[in-house]
């Protein structure tokens, strides 16, 4: 390597050095529960973080985290097709999930026709539990 290129390579390496490199992760998707009780909200990072009802950040076991990428995939073509199912009689809680490419909204009574909607509730009772702590879930 010449001089010339050795000195270009370093001001290379120093100029991203500078810039930082900082790459954040997407989020995969903010679900939202209403109803009965307080209002849920959860934000989960694909980096392996949720941030519970607004507040600090917690770190997402890994297991969940899985169920949340996967969630977040088997959710995108109804995110795609904004899917909205109407509260319905004896609905006690109402979900709306916002993902990259949509938004879907559903009472928890779809979950009985839908498998990925009932995923997502249970997912967000998990996650309300631990990591975040929140009583009752």
């Amino acid at each position: 390597m010449s001089p010339a290129a050795g000195v270009l390579a370093l001001a290379a390496a120093l100029v991203c050095a500078a810039c930082g490199l900082s790459v954040q992760a997407p989020d995969l998707f903010l679900l939202t529960r209403t109803g009965a009780g307080r209002t849920l909200t959860l934000l989960v990072n694909d980096s392996g973080t949720v941030a519970c009802n607004g507040g600090s950040v917690q770190t997402l076991p890994d297991p969940l985290l899985l169920q949340a990428r996967d969630l977040a995939t088997s959710l995108d073509a109804d995110a795609k097709a904004r899917l909205r199912i109407p509260q319905a009689p004896g609905s006690v809680y109402r979900y709306t999930i916002k993902l990259q490419n949509g938004t879907i909204a559903f009472p928890d009574t779809a979950a009985g026709r839908h498998k990925e909607l009932a995923q997502a509730e249970l997912l967000a009772l998990q996650i309300a539990q631990n990591p975040c702590k929140l009583p009752n879930g």
